[in-house]
């Protein structure tokens, strides 16, 4: 049977699951043009406060998930991951391949979502939590039967919430230890910084900020100065100046191999946890 391509103009998408994550993405989808809220529905069986929530900016909300996947051209499966095989299973016979499913759930494999759902078209996305204020950091690996078109179609969907890359499945796991858990490592950094200026003398409201303010900053100046970090570091390391007298404090503390662990015991937790 003939794949058929998802209309570029017309087509729409329906959310199993109204969660947030569900609900950052259609925020970021309505706010940026991509669709119109009424080209986007999901459905709430109890959650009277969800239905609510999605109704305020125009989404369409149906009592049924059957009902999402039969309006829908796009479905996107945004289920917890303990969930996500109930769900795709008993949605299976309503999918056919003219229909692009999308998978958000952590640790779930394309090859389960395509035998659980009966179909090849799929498209497995992993954003992070900062997709709830448009600066996700998102990768996403195709299907056996997903086309590039498709690809191209979930980039633009998921690309209204932040950045998104493309990666082999394989990778998910590495992907898992550094973007999925690294906003932790971030939220962390932060406090410490915040906590190292009231041990400096300032107020705590003016530490936080500072520090919360440095950090954007300097991520924004990675992804848009065009220079590697290590570059980035060495125009305000002064010599015998005050930030690398901080610096050396960090490399004896083993600072950066304390990131790189982090995010490579996080990778194989990540892997532990998909193989169980």
């Amino acid at each position: 049977m003939e794949i058929l391509p998802i209309p570029a103009e017309s087509f729409k998408v329906g959310f199993v699951g109204a969660g947030k994550m569900a609900e950052s993405i259609a925020r970021g989808v309505v706010a940026s043009g991509v669709l119109p809220p009424n080209r986007i529905c999901t459905a709430v069986h109890s959650n009277l406060n969800r239905r609510d929530v999605f109704e305020s900016f125009g989404v369409n909300v149906f009592s049924s998930s059957e009902e999402v996947v039969k309006e829908s051209d796009v479905v996107i499966f945004s289920v917890k991951p303990q969930v996500v095989k109930k769900a795709v299973t008993e949605l299976s016979s309503k999918v056919s391949k003219n229909k692009l499913l999308v998978s958000v759930a952590a640790g779930i494999k394309l090859k389960d979502l395509q035998e659980w759902s009966g179909q090849d078209r799929f498209i497995r996305v992993m954003p992070n939590t900062p997709a709830a204020v448009g600066e996700a950091a998102t990768v996403m690996s195709l299907g056996t039967a997903a086309t590039e078109e498709d690809g191209e179609l979930v980039a633009k969907l998921f690309g209204s919430v932040g950045k998104i890359l493309r990666a082999d499945e394989k990778m998910f796991d590495a992907v898992t230890g550094l973007s999925g858990s690294g906003p932790a490592y971030i939220y962390l950094a932060i406090e410490a910084l915040a906590d190292g200026g009231v041990a400096a003398g300032l107020h705590r409201e003016l530490a936080l900020g500072l520090a919360s303010q440095t950090v954007l900053g300097a991520a924004t100046m990675v992804s848009k100065a065009g220079k590697h970090p290590g570059v980035l570091k060495d125009d305000v390391t002064s010599p015998g100046g005050t930030t690398i007298a901080g610096v050396h404090e960090l490399e004896k503390g083993s600072f950066r191999a304390t990131l790189m662990n982090a995010v490579v015991a996080a990778a194989n937790r990540s892997r532990e946890l998909s193989q169980s």
